[in-house]
């Protein structure tokens, strides 16, 4: 398989196509860029891209009581778990889901999980942090497959919170 081929079956991916697809109807042009290297984590995505960790956006999906929650937090910040739910105005205990809830409610595997285009709107926080970066850059529903995105457009199309106490910078 050629790398045309390659990156043409990337964005045909049926997750990846819903994220454009979003995009699209939120007035954006195509912006989903097909990665050479897998972006499955922060540290990857920012290699692959030549950026700063904390322009990668981590996706991370989170449970208060039976509600799934999503938490975009920058690739330099730890997420602070104990925030999430006075964050999002929510009680009950958190817990993380198994990687097939994840899929079942998002429609997105882990390591491709994208902010928009999940199949269940849901209840979503964003890391202030983010803000340092003009563009940020979140995955597009596959570990090869980013966008990049102003926190500004971010909170746009995601109805996501802006919180400054979800995070803390990673040691080391």
């Amino acid at each position: 398989m050629n790398e045309l081929e390659k990156k043409t079956g990337y964005l045909e991916n049926v997750p990846v196509r819903k994220v454009r697809q979003f995009l699209f109807d939120a007035g954006y042009d195509d912006r989903v860029i097909v990665l050479e290297n897998s972006a499955r984590s922060a540290r990857d995505a920012a290699k692959s891209l030549d950026t700063e960790l904390g322009s990668i956006v981590k996706s991370l999906t989170f449970m208060i009581g039976e509600n799934m929650v999503m938490v975009l937090v920058a690739g330099d910040h730890h997420c602070l778990i104990e925030n999430i739910p006075a964050a999002l105005n929510m009680k009950g205990e958190v817990s993380r889901p198994d990687a097939e809830r994840v899929k079942t409610v998002t429609g997105f595997s882990i390591g491709g999980v994208a902010p928009v285009g999940s199949i269940t709107a849901l209840p979503m926080v964003i890391d202030h942090s983010l803000k340092r970066f003009d563009t940020v850059f979140a995955a597009a529903g596959h570990p090869h497959c980013i966008f990049p995105v102003s926190v500004a457009e971010l909170k746009r199309l995601t109805g996501g919170i802006v919180s400054y106490n979800i995070s803390k910078p990673t040691e080391g």
